[in-house]
């Protein structure tokens, strides 16, 4: 579930920041509307950002990374504005989304996965869908 489109399908979209060219997420309402679809498990969530889900959301947390210089060109390749493209390099520089994902939720529950090369993503994938079989076996869930 990517909580991004979820936030614009519901109207959870709050001020329009002009400087990030981005809108900001109205958390209550949008966990709010996230609570029962977690509640019967099963559910992967996509998002940047993890600070303001509660713990109880998730049995793990992956957290992918890359080279500064990829993001770099991944990101102009988006056409992100200078501000943007810059807070997000921050960000990877100084592990901002990881070290709060480990700030948040226990160490055992968060992963970080290097995706600098299409080797490493498939990688990536292989490692996530063999933890979800295992989730699934685990949860006796067919």
């Amino acid at each position: 579930m990517n909580v991004g489109e979820l936030a614009k399908e519901r109207g959870f979209l709050g001020l329009w920041d002009e400087e990030l060219c981005c809108h900001e997420l109205e958390e209550e309402p949008l966990l709010d509307a996230l609570e029962e679809p977690i509640a019967e498990g099963g559910v992967l969530l996509e998002h940047h950002v993890t600070d303001f889900f509660p713990e109880r959301f998730f049995d793990i947390v992956f957290v992918l990374r890359t080279s500064n210089a990829l993001l770099h060109d991944r990101l102009k390749q988006r056409k992100y504005n200078q501000v943007k493209l810059q807070s997000n390099l921050d960000c990877e520089i100084f592990q901002t989304i990881l070290d709060e994902a480990r700030e948040c939720y226990p160490e055992e529950k968060v992963h970080q996965l290097i995706s600098d090369t299409e080797e490493q993503m498939e990688q990536n994938v292989g490692r996530i869908k063999a933890w979800i079989v295992q989730w699934k076996s685990d949860n006796g869930i067919d």
